[in-house]
C-alpha cells in the first residue's frame, strides 16, 4: 500500500566535505515502483560514511544523508513490492 504523501522528518544532512552536519527538516517523498519507505528507528555511522564525509566521495554528490546501516519499520510501498508489508521491521 503506498502512502501519497510526503513524508517530513529530520535528519543530519551534509552539504559538503569537512563540514559540519545540519540537522534540518527534509521532505521525503512517497515510494516509487519497486520502492519501500522505511521510518528509521536507529542508524549507525560507519568507516563509509566517514569517508564520504571527510572525503567528499558520495557516489550521488552532497547534499547527503548519511547512514546505510538502519533499522527501522515500512511506513508504505509501492507498486510491485510483495516481500514488505507497512508494519514489518527492517534491518539492515
Amino acid at each position: 500500500v503506498a502512502n501519497k504523501n510526503v513524508i517530513k522528518c529530520k535528519a543530519a544532512v551534509a552539504w559538503e566535505p569537512n563540514k559540519p552536519l545540519v540537522i534540518e527538516e527534509i521532505e521525503v517523498a512517497p515510494p516509487q515502483a519497486n520502492e519501500v519507505r522505511i521510518k528509521i528507528v536507529a542508524t549507525a555511522v560507519c568507516h563509509t560514511d566517514l569517508y564520504h564525509l571527510y572525503e567528499g566521495m558520495p557516489k550521488d554528490g552532497f547534499p547527503v544523508v548519511l547512514g546505510h546501516e538502519a533499522a527501522g519499520i515500512v511506513e508504505s510501498v509501492g507498486s510491485g513490492v510483495t516481500e514488505f508489508t507497512p508494519g514489518g521491521a527492517v534491518w539492515r
